[in-house]
């Protein structure tokens, strides 16, 4: 039996080959956009998710201190990152620990960009919040998680929840 045990290290990398050296990446949240159904027939009102509509969705990246790559980040316009990720399982039948790779794609625009403060002997604090248009999450080299907020594409498990939508729209 596997048990996800947790993250052993990431890097991140901007246009698949300038790495961002980073404190911490804060992943985005799935928050359906939801409406109320509510009428003859319920009993009471249920807040029900719109097909592959999601609100907002954010990245952090939280930098020790300003760098380069932080700063360019501030460019207007979609940037493409990819965090590759070494994430530890324990098999408790064979007592063994093993590295499963995640990578987790995303295009982004520039949102925030929080300096900081100066500080002797200090981390300055500086951040920057990007909004995704696409993410894919991969782990063990399957790809399981896909959305494409400019393009109808929302594919989880192998199946993609959009593939009416784009055909009842025309898109193909």
């Amino acid at each position: 039996m596997r048990i996800p045990d947790k993250l052993t290290d990431f890097r991140v990398y901007n246009e698949g080959n300038d790495e961002i050296g980073l404190a911490d990446v804060e992943l985005p949240d799935f928050e359906g956009e939801t409406d109320d159904l509510s009428g003859a027939g319920l009993a009471g009102t249920i807040s029900t998710p719109a097909l592959g509509q999601f609100k907002s969705m954010k990245l952090g990246l939280n930098f020790r201190t300003p760098t380069p790559s932080s700063l360019r980040l501030l460019e207007p316009r979609v940037h493409k990152l990819t965090c590759y990720g070494s994430i530890q399982d324990f098999d408790g039948g064979a007592g063994a620990i093993r590295e499963v790779p995640c990578k987790i794609y995303v295009h982004a625009l520039p949102q925030k960009k929080t300096t900081g403060k100066f500080e002797t002997a200090k981390r300055t604090g500086t951040k920057v919040e990007l909004e995704l248009t696409y993410i894919k999450i991969s782990l063990d080299g399957t790809d399981y998680v896909e959305l494409d907020k400019l393009n109808y594409i929302y594919i989880v498990g192998g199946t993609d929840y959009l593939a009416a939508v784009r055909a009842n729209l025309g898109l193909g």
